[in-house]
């Protein structure tokens, strides 16, 4: 099946099948192909072919770089089955997930086409007669991409596709367990580039196929002026300061610790749908994955037994083929989740489920039952992200009790109430309520859309990506002065005679 879907998708055999460093899907532990890892000078040789890329491509006019976009967002529509399949034998996320996280980069695509003809600044009002200031936006550079297994093709494209209208050059670092899906879209940009003509210049868009040592060099290389990253709380620790020293920016989307708080007047037939889909899918390894429920006293039992009710109805196995839930990454990922189990049992907690199943079908694979665990109170074990399907219950007696208890976690990406009461709602996305970058009413915290922001506070990073006005990120600010007088005027009145 691998090599039917790297054909399709424009990708040569060498590229995934000449290395000596083995892919293995999560599915069932089977090697997808073998790759060579690029080392600092591959690296060097790359960087300095995305800056001669880019010294081409800012002189595009944007909407033209626009056109670009249009038919990489063209070439995602006829191969969206294709490279969605390829997502799911990669990362191990249901089919449907992999659809959906395509249709995330074709939606990306559209919003980018339109922003390439309103890359706009402000006029100013200036003090001084006879002069006009305004506001304009430049491209950055080079824009280096670190992605997450997790969602190994929508966060480069949240960013590729506005960095690329905004005129910048590309180099995508994926994540070393998933780098035949970023071959793929490469292989479909690369075909887009084709068809736009020679406008588009060599080097325009690069994937390094590196360790950490390639993201390192990528981090600390100053003619890469910004660095997006997506990952675990750790990776951003170590890649910020690297990036700062050498004064770079940086756009940082890491871990979340997700909280949903239940409300007695909720609708409880919605909020154990949107639990079941927040706190399983994707076998709960979204930053978004809904970790923390937090529910009323007097609906506690009720909401347990509901939940668990839902839980025992769903479907494990391979994600190809109509499951619910579909494996862990890998062997790493099972073995944590296991010794946060057993931590949360010595500290008294009830757990339902979190056993590994199919493990006679699928040795070499990792597929477990998603986990419920009764805590009493928020501890140290509750308020670190663990990557896989663990969901901490607790409960609340008032609201502000409540909001405490969500935001007292060092993350601050997504979070979410469900409350008929309409002061709740809105006291929970004041000031005074959620302090996380997303915060939703009576909907889970997973299944952000493009037109918005996203991206979270703390050690979420503060990053954000995708819609709004991130366009920004990839250009650089310019205040501009024009005196069209015969008089020069000093600013705050200052006479220099």
């Amino acid at each position: 099946m691998i090599e039917s879907l790297m054909q399709r998708l424009g990708v040569s055999e060498n590229a995934y099948r000449q290395g000596d460093f083995a892919i293995t899907s999560p599915t069932d532990g089977g090697v997808l192909g073998q790759i060579r890892l690029e080392g600092a000078d591959a690296v060097e040789a790359r960087v300095a072919r995305a800056q001669r890329a880019f010294e081409q491509w800012r002189r595009v006019p944007a909407p033209r770089r626009g056109e670009l976009v249009r038919l990489f967002g063209e070439q995602l529509r006829r191969h969206k089955e294709d490279l969605g399949a390829l997502v799911t034998l990669e990362c191990g996320k249901i089919y449907q997930e992999g659809l959906g996280e395509v249709q995330e980069m074709i939606d990306i695509c559209d919003l980018a086409v339109g922003q390439s003809r309103q890359l706009y600044g402000l006029t100013i009002a200036s003090e001084r007669p006879g002069h006009h200031m305004r506001e304009s936006w430049h491209p950055l550079g080079p824009i280096g991409l670190i992605t997450a297994f997790n969602f190994p093709v929508a966060p480069w494209a949240w960013n590729a596709a506005l960095a690329l209208v905004c005129g910048n050059s590309l180099l995508w670092k994926p994540s070393e367990k998933t780098p035949l899906t970023a071959l793929g879209c490469q292989a479909l940009l690369e075909r887009a580039m084709a068809e736009f003509g020679d406008d588009a210049p060599d080097g325009l868009s690069q994937v390094i196929l590196g360790d950490r040592e390639a993201g390192e060099r990528l981090a600390d290389d100053p003619r890469v002026p910004l660095i997006s990253a997506t990952g675990s709380t750790r990776m951003g620790r170590e890649v910020a300061p690297r990036v700062a020293a050498r004064f770079g920016r940086s756009i940082l989307e890491l871990g979340g610790n997700n909280g949903m708080i239940l409300a007695p007047s909720a609708d409880l037939d919605m909020a154990v749908r949107a639990i079941l889909f927040s706190a399983v899918g994707t076998a709960g390894q979204r930053c978004t994955s809904l970790r923390r429920l937090i529910v009323h006293e007097s609906i506690r039992e009720e909401v347990i037994e509901r939940v668990k009710k839902a839980y025992a109805g769903v479907t494990i196995g391979d994600p190809m083929e109509g499951s619910l839930v579909g494996p862990l990454i890998d062997a790493q990922a099972f073995e944590q989740m296991q010794s946060v189990l057993d931590q949360a049992r010595k500290q008294g907690a009830s757990v339902f489920g979190g056993e590994r199943q199919l493990a006679d079908r699928y040795p070499d694979a990792y597929y477990v039952t998603p986990a419920i665990v009764e805590v009493e109170q928020q501890d140290d074990l509750v308020k670190n992200e663990t990557f896989a399907p663990i969901l901490y219950v607790m409960s609340y007696r008032d609201f502000d009790e409540a909001m405490a208890l969500h935001n007292d976690v060092p993350q601050g990406l997504s979070s979410c109430v469900f409350t008929s009461d309409v002061r709740e709602s809105e006291a929970f996305i004041s000031d005074l309520g959620s302090d996380c970058g997303i915060a939703n009413v009576n909907i889970g915290p997973s299944g952000a859309e493009i037109g918005g922001a996203f991206g979270g506070e703390k050690e979420t990073g503060g990053g954000r990506e995708s819609g709004s006005d991130i366009w920004k990120s990839y250009m650089r600010r310019q205040t501009n002065t024009v005196n069209y007088s015969r008089e020069l005027p000093l600013a705050q009145g200052i006479k220099f005679d």
